[in-house]
């Protein structure tokens, strides 16, 4: 059977214009809610600043972190649309790390993913209710402070790419508690 020349054009105009999949996790450029979907397996739609009431009665839900967890962050000034991000790694009570997509900006663009980003919890109260989180701009934790609603509790494994092989531990320590470590340098992670 002989397809019309417009169908055969039609066919392949879908078939190319089709954006390229992600080889891996970490290839990922978008949003941070599909992201955060597709790492922690909680499935959840919708804005970012959603996902806290949206996982009421159907994942549970807490102020400690665990590994495969997404944070939850309010929305604010900052983050009108809120932001979700997934615990890669814990490192001491008070600093852990995050993979998450779309915060710093690569090659002046925003969306790509981030492995093993630290995040330091800097809620009087030790309760993960208020955070700073390292940005690739600044090459450290910045003065900013964000809100977290609290940590979404994804009820199986996280995605085999979430954290890496060997993290930088003491680096993420170093952007905690060493004020300004990072300012200024070449980011180098």
């Amino acid at each position: 059977m002989k397809l019309p020349t417009l169908a055969i054009v039609a066919a392949f105009a879908c078939v190319f214009s089709r954006p390229a999949e992600a080889r891996s996790l970490l290839d990922y450029v978008g949003q941070c809610v599909p992201f955060a979907r597709q790492a922690s397996g909680i499935a959840i739609y919708g804005d970012a600043w959603t996902w806290w009431d949206q996982a009421k009665d159907r994942y549970q839900r807490g102020d400690q972190p665990r590994v495969g967890s997404v944070i939850a962050f309010a929305r604010q000034s900052r983050l009108p649309l809120g932001h979700v991000a997934v615990v890669s790694r814990t490192v001491e009570k008070r600093v852990l790390m995050l993979t998450h997509a779309n915060w710093s900006r690569f090659n002046g663009e925003r969306g790509h993913a981030e492995q093993d980003v630290t995040v330091f919890d800097v809620s009087k109260d030790n309760d993960w209710s208020e955070v700073k989180v390292w940005f690739r701009d600044s090459n450290g934790l910045g003065s900013t402070v964000y809100k977290v609603h609290g940590f979404i509790y994804a009820p199986g494994r996280p995605h085999e790419n979430i954290t890496a092989q060997n993290p930088d531990y003491v680096g993420a320590l170093i952007d905690a508690y060493v004020p300004g470590a990072g300012a200024g340098q070449i980011a180098a992670r």
